[in-house]
This record gives structure tokens, sequence and C-alpha cells, in this order.
């Protein structure tokens, strides 16, 4: 491997790893202060979850985007987005259908192969209080599927392509994004989660390559995140 990909390689480890520890220092001062005024996010699982996914998604992964942009001197076209064309919806619904196809292939060959999925911790939040997936459905397409693919796909997505080919520049930012659900994730079958997320997310890289429009993965993205976060609170409501 030659300097520039090890420099591309250490900076997208960095940007992964750094945000989420910077977000999570960020969401522990923020809950110091609440809980030093009486505010207890324990007790209440819903604004902990709109805190957490505000600090993280919305203000450091963003903070952290226009930063890095600002000390390379580059401006916001490193992370090309528009107002979505005929051809990017196109894309984009095309995308959405992909990722859930996928989701239910994988699931049923999970389910025959008797292999158990981890969960995500949030599921467990939503389950004792079922109107956080009602907020955590909105917040998929304000703040999560945008900020997660600002980072992701247009930061070390980006960074990787400057230095190797856009296939393995996918690839690699994939499993990077695959490798930080590991710290949310509760009970067995941790890597099973991870190599669903790892595939999905090749999904996301490919469609931001094909339309060079940030905006197209953030929408498959937060579809798919609200369509799991709706049939969650129907679950957990016993409305399914």
């Amino acid at each position: 491997m030659n300097d520039s990909r090890i420099q591309s390689t250490s900076t997208a480890i960095g940007l992964t790893y750094g945000s989420y520890i910077i977000g999570n220092i960020v969401l522990i001062i923020a809950a110091l202060i609440l809980g030093a005024i009486g505010l207890n996010l324990t007790a209440q699982p819903s604004l902990h979850v709109l805190l957490s996914t505000v600090l993280l998604q919305g203000v450091t992964y963003g903070g952290i985007a226009i930063i890095y942009l600002k000390v390379r001197n580059l401006d916001f076209e490193f992370v090309p987005f528009s107002i979505p064309s005929k051809r990017d919806l196109v894309i984009t619904v095309i995308g959405t259908v992909v990722i859930l196809g996928l989701l239910f292939v994988m699931s049923s060959a999970i389910s025959y192969l008797g292999l158990e999925s981890a969960q995500n911790k949030v599921v467990e939040i939503g389950q004792q209080s079922p109107a956080t997936f009602l907020l955590l459905i909105l917040l998929s397409f304000l703040l999560v599927g945008p900020g997660e693919e600002l980072l992701f796909r247009g930061l070390v997505q980006g960074v990787l392509r400057e230095s190797f080919t856009p296939a393995r520049a996918i690839v690699l930012a994939s499993a990077l994004f695959a490798s930080l659900h590991l710290f949310s994730l509760t009970g067995n079958g941790k890597f099973v989660y991870i190599g669903i997320t790892f595939v999905l997310a090749l999904v996301l890289g490919a469609t931001y390559e094909y339309t060079e429009n940030i905006i197209v993965p953030s929408l498959i993205h937060g579809t798919y995140n609200a369509i799991q976060f709706a049939i969650a609170y129907l679950a957990t409501t016993g409305n399914v």
C-alpha cells in the first residue's frame, strides 16, 4: 500500500471513530448538564434518543464535515448535493427496494441457518416507550439519514476515493460504517448484524457514486430506517 493509500485509509478511520468518540463526549457533557438541573435522561427514553441523535448525527457529524472541509480548503463540491432529478428519484426508489429486498433475503437465510442476529440498543428503548419509534421515524429523515451519509459516503468514501478505485472506496467505507454499529448492539449475533449492515451499506455507497448526489443515499437510508422503526412500533403496540 503506497503512502497516499495509507494516508487516505488513516484519515477515513480517524473520521469514523473520531466522530463517534467526539459525539459521545458531547452527549455525556450534555447529559451531565441536564442532570445538574434535575433532568434525568435515563427516565425519559424519548428525550435521550432525541438528544443523542441531534448531538451525534446532527451537531457532531455536521460540525466535523464543515471543519474537515475548511481545514483542507475544500468547498462543498467535495460532497456533491443537489435537488434530486427525476433520475435521482428513480434511483432512490430502486435503491430502497433493493435494500429492503436484500434485508428480506439475508434475514430468511439467517433464519434458515439457525443463526441469531443482535439488536440495536435503540430498539430496547423503543420497546419500553413505543412513542420513541414514532420520533425515530421523523429523525430518520431529518438527521440520521443525512448525518450518517454526510460522514460515511460524503467524507469517508470521498477521502478513500482520492486514492482507491470507486469500487474499493465503497467497500472500505461500508466496512467502516458497519464496524461502528458494534458499539450500539446488544445480544448475540453481533457480527451477523454487522455483516447485514455491510451489505446494505454497499448499496448506499453505489447509489452515491452513481448519482454523485449525497441526497440520494440520504433518502434511501432515511426511508429504510423509517420503515424499520414503523414495523417495530406496530409490533410493540400489538398492531401486527
